[in-house]
Order: C-alpha cells, then structure tokens, then sequence
C-alpha cells in the first residue's frame, strides 16, 4: 500500500536540551485514519508540527505525499490540512466569511469556492449559523468551523492534533462522525494524535502509543488489546497507597491469590491481571479485610488501551486539561505558522 507518510529516526531537541521526540520511526499508508496516543507532553504535538513543515526537526528523515520535509515544504503545504489544538477562527467574522478567508488564501475563489462552503457547512452542521458572527459560537460549533476550514482546499491528507480536548461528550461525538466519514467516504488519510483512549479505540485502523518521545507499542487498537491477555482488578488502598509498606503488603496478599498472572503499581493503589479476573474478585476483597488492608475502591474491566499503556509503562494515561501556556496557529496559506505571544 502506498505511504503517504514516512518517519525514521526522528529526533526533535529544544533549546533548553529536552529531547522531546527520541527517535520514532512509522509510516502512515495512503487512505488510512492513524494515531499517536499518548498522555500531555508525549512528544504527539512536537510530531506533527515537524510533519506540517511548522518545526525544523533536529535528526532523521520524513517524507510527507512523497515530499522531503526539508526540500519541498512549500509542496508539503499546498497538499496538507492542520486542524491544531487551538481553534483558528476570527471572531469578528462570520463562519462563511471565515471559510471564505481560508479559500481566497489557498486561491480559490468564485462558484467553486461557494459551493465548496455550503458543502463544508452542512457537512459540519453550522450551516444554520453560518452568517452569524463566530466569537457567538459555543466551542464545539468553533472546533467544528475549525475542521471544515482545514478542509476547504480538498487536502489529500489532514493533521489533527488533539481535535476534540475540552468538548462535551456531545460535541465530541459529534466531530468522531464527520471524520470517520470523511476518511471513509471522501477517502481523506488522517493522522490524529489524542490523549483520549475512546477516541483512539473508535476512529483509528492503526495506533501508536507514545510516551516521553518514544514510541512503547502499536499496532490495531484491538491487537494490543488483545496482547494484554487478561482481564484487570484496580484496587485503590484507603490512604491512597501513601504508606509503601502497606502497598508491599497488599502485593504480597495479592501474590498467594490463584489465578492472578501480573500485578503493577498504579497511582494510589494496584491493577492485576487474570483470565479470570471476574470470578476473583470476592477472593481479593476477603484477602485484603483479613491482612486488615483497607481498600476505597475496586474496579473490574476488560482489556483497555489504557492497560496496554500501563503495562509498557507502568502509569495511566489521564486525560488533562491543557497547560495554561500553549501555541496558537494562524493560517497562511497552505499552512498554519506559529504566531509569537
């Protein structure tokens, strides 16, 4: 299958010396919807603005539709959409002026460019607002501005980083349905990045999951899964696991359990895994009330991504608001370029 994106050995180092990207290697096929998975400062975000000719990488090799990211950005642009974290949307205009800004920057303009529009704004439903002004729309309806915006010059390949953080689930569910059916009925390859496990599971064919700037598992969201092998039991301990003796404890009661196949320690408390992890779970409380361990909580699930995370790297993926300070993007053009606050 053709590639439209390949990365190997990418290296990304900051100016204070942080290596936030620790050289990731991936292809992403022509037609496919991929993801980067991974919790805040991962290394997601770093990877897609070298990938959207918006960062000079510091090592490696890319080539985004056939082109050399450091040869043919120019190119690289004319061919990309980029939906970022924050939303690109002028206030004072309306939604349709604001599509209309982006088609006249991509140099499109007459019939073509109005019925391209009408066609975005339906198929983002704001088409009912869309002559209002948009610092009057709620943020979900300016996240879907956003995307029909990204969308207006027909790219063969669109760049999402984050696209649905801080929605309500509504909004959020909304955004899954346009872009599933934008990859599946208009063909569009699509490279997410998100730190939302249910948002990964649903839209993307194939994930990668990364954690500070290396890549620690991909494959199908139902593949790594699967690996896992096992059912989880996570028990939160009633002093939220502050005392380690009383955690060394507990994983010595959890040990001499039948059954019980790998216990790791999670954030004020323990996850094990078993096959039979729903028939143990009486045994494991009656252990721990007899050792007199209190527990706040227990919880039984089947195998999630956010299981394969802890497994590869022994903490949980949580979904966080944003760091108060952030990048905002301006469109220009065929690309969005970092605007100095």
């Amino acid at each position: 299958m053709p590639e439209t994106i390949r990365v190997e050995d990418l290296v990304e180092v900051y100016s204070d010396g942080t290596k936030a990207v620790d050289g990731i290697s991936f292809e992403v096929n022509d037609g496919e919807f991929f993801g980067f998975l991974g919790p805040n400062g991962a290394g997601k975000s770093t990877t897609i603005k070298v990938l959207t000719t918006l960062l000079k990488k510091t090592g490696g090799k890319v080539s985004v539709a056939g082109f050399d990211i450091e040869k043919h950005a120019d190119r690289i642009r004319k061919v990309i959409g980029v939906q970022s974290q924050e939303t690109v949307v002028d206030q004072d205009l309306t939604g349709r002026e604001n599509m209309m800004l982006q088609g006249h920057l991509h140099e499109m303009g007459g019939e073509e460019l109005k019925k391209r529009v009408d066609e975005l704004l339906t198929l983002v439903g704001i088409a009912d607002v869309a002559d209002k002004r948009a610092g009057h729309y709620s943020g979900g309806m300016k996240k879907r501005l956003d995307l029909a915006s990204a969308l207006v010059h027909k790219p063969k390949l669109l760049f999402l980083d984050e696209p649905t953080t801080g929605l309500d689930p509504q909004s959020r569910a909304a955004i899954w349905e346009y872009l599933s059916k934008l990859n599946k009925e208009e063909g569009i390859t699509i490279f997410l990045t998100t730190q939302y496990m249910e948002e990964a599971d649903k839209l993307c064919e194939r994930l990668y999951i990364i954690d500070q700037g290396k890549i620690v598992a991909n494959g199908t969201p139902q593949a790594l899964k699967q690996e896992v092998g096992a059912d989880s039991i996570t028990m939160t301990l009633e002093d939220g696991g502050a005392a380690p003796e009383t955690k060394e404890r507990a994983k010595q009661v959890l040990g001499g359990i039948q059954g019980i196949n790998k216990i790791i320690e999670s954030d004020g408390g323990l996850t094990v895994y078993a096959k039979n992890a729903g028939m143990i779970i009486a045994d494991v409380v009656r252990a721990f009330d007899s050792n007199k361990i209190r527990l706040s909580s227990v919880n039984f699930a089947s195998p999630t991504l956010d299981d394969v995370f802890l497994q590869h790297t022994g903490r949980r993926i949580r979904a966080e608001e944003l760091n108060t300070k952030k990048t905002t993007f301006a469109r220009f053009g065929a690309a969005r370029r970092p605007v100095r606050q």
